[in-house]
This record gives structure tokens, sequence and C-alpha cells, in this order.
């Protein structure tokens, strides 16, 4: 429902105008009007004009209690002798030291990524939900920043050393691979088996598919043969081995002992540059 104020408003209520705040009067019952559409050809006294009241609007009462559940209401009363509430004060805004979104004095959280600036955590990636299943599965665990690198080297020499058929490729730069686990295949790759290798040596064809394999235990590494066709050596440098290791049984690896298997193939595992590790 509708109604005309006097000032032309159109307000929802039919009281006081929504708009101005302008009383509307109720039209008053007039026969003359009820004559008037009973004869249509009858001619009706309008009466005089009336003119637009002044605006009124409606104020609180002084004193007034205000409604249970809202604000404090302006004009309320105070105990006598009462200090007024002082204004509240926020300091300067901090930034999250996760995300440098910026976030008001008192937050206790940050608005972009969660970050909870009392205990300094952040929270929970949200669940991933399977679109086959629906089911909730874990997120992909986040990228681990790596200490350890292994250096993938042609090595001429130990082709000589072990009169190998063939030829052995020239030797260059190693290839760097970031080790980001504390468990590492070496071998080659094998699409039909599913075979990835963490240390991928598929250019040296002397390398089986699951060769040999590092592991890192309380910050030292050890390589154990997984019964390879042409087996893994340890040596420390200038001194090629000519013992394999036993399969299937762990060797921890000494600061400056190199790996070496297939044809040509020298692994050196050290420690991660800082520019390797930005870089991984």
């Amino acid at each position: 429902m509708t109604a005309t104020c006097p000032q032309g408003h159109t307000s929802s209520t039919d009281d006081f105008c929504d708009v101005c705040g302008t009383p509307i009067a109720a039209a008053p019952a007039d026969p003359a009007i009820g004559a008037a559409s009973a004869d249509p050809g009858a001619t009706v006294d309008p009466g005089p004009t009336m003119e637009p009241g002044p605006t009124v609007r409606s104020e609180p009462t002084p004193g007034a209690s205000p409604t249970p559940g809202a604000g404090p209401t302006a004009g309320a009363s105070r105990p006598p002798g009462a200090s007024p509430a002082p204004p509240r004060t926020l300091g300067p805004p901090k930034a999250c030291p996760n995300c440098q979104a910026t976030n008001v004095a008192d937050a206790l959280f940050c608005e972009d990524c969660g970050y909870d600036f009392a205990t300094g955590q952040l929270p929970p990636p949200p669940a991933q939900i399977d679109p086959v299943s629906g089911r909730a599965v874990a997120p992909p665990p986040r990228p681990v920043e790596t200490d350890w690198v292994a250096e993938v080297w042609v090595d001429p020499d130990w082709f000589a050393h072990q009169k190998a058929a063939g030829s052995s490729p020239t030797s260059g730069v190693p290839t760097v691979v970031a080790l980001k686990g504390t468990v590492q295949l070496i071998g080659r790759r094998s699409r039909s088996r599913n075979i990835n290798p963490e240390i991928d040596c598929s250019g040296d064809g002397a390398i089986s598919h699951r060769h040999a394999e590092l592991s890192l235990t309380g910050g030292r590494w050890s390589v154990k043969d997984l019964g390879s066709t042409n087996g893994t050596y340890v040596g420390a440098p200038g001194a090629y081995p000519d013992d394999a290791l036993p399969p299937q049984q762990r060797r921890e690896l000494a600061d400056d002992e190199r790996i070496y298997l297939g044809a040509w193939t020298r692994i050196v595992v050290r420690r991660a540059t800082d520019a390797e590790k930005a870089a991984s």
C-alpha cells in the first residue's frame, strides 16, 4: 500500500511520509463526492485549497529507553555526574606478515589470507572435492625448499675404466636435479611400465629402469642398488671402484664419495646453493 504526502512524495506508509516525514492525513469522507459518483452530471465543490504544511520529522523522545538489543540512542539519559564515554580510537593499520595486506589495527585475522595475528598460524587449506566421487580429497602438498641437489655427469674416464663397448659421449656441464624428498629413484623412464625416476639417466642405456635408490636419514644420504643389471658402485675422487654394491643393502655416502653406474654416468650429491634453492 502506498500513499502520497502533501509534498507530493510517494510513501510506503500512510501515517508519515517516509521521504520527508510530513504527516499524511486520511481523506475525510465527503457526501458530495458520493453524490457525484451517483450522478455523473453533478458539480462538486472542491472547497478551499489546502496549503502544504510545514515539514515535520519524527524525533526521538528525550529520556526514552532504547529498544532492547539496539545500540545507544541519541538523547538517552545518563546518570547525573557520569562522564561521557570516550570516543573509540584505533591505532595505525597493520600489515599481514604473510601476504603484506593492510588490516585495521585491532584485526584478529588477515582479511586476505586468514593469517591469525594472535597465534601466527595460517588457516588450513580448503578441502578439494573430487568431481567424480563428490568426496573431499587432500590438497596437493605445498612446494618444499630443497637443501640438496644431485649432479649427473657424463664421465668418459669411468667408461674407459670399465672397458665398455662402443663410445662415450663428450663430457660437459652436469644436469643438476633438486632432491625434494627423502627417497629418490635413480633409473631410466619407461612409459609402458609407468616408471618415472626422480634422477633420470635415460641417456645411458646401460642403466636399468629401476637401478638404484637414494635415501636421506638424519642428514646423511645412502644409496642402495635395487638389483640392477650392471650394478652400482661408490668411490672417492681419483680412484674408480671395481666392486659393485651388494643388492638391496644401503651404503652411506661420505661427503666426497661419488656414485658410478651404467656405461658412463657419475652422480654427485651435494648441498644446494642459495640460487638453486630459490630456483626450486
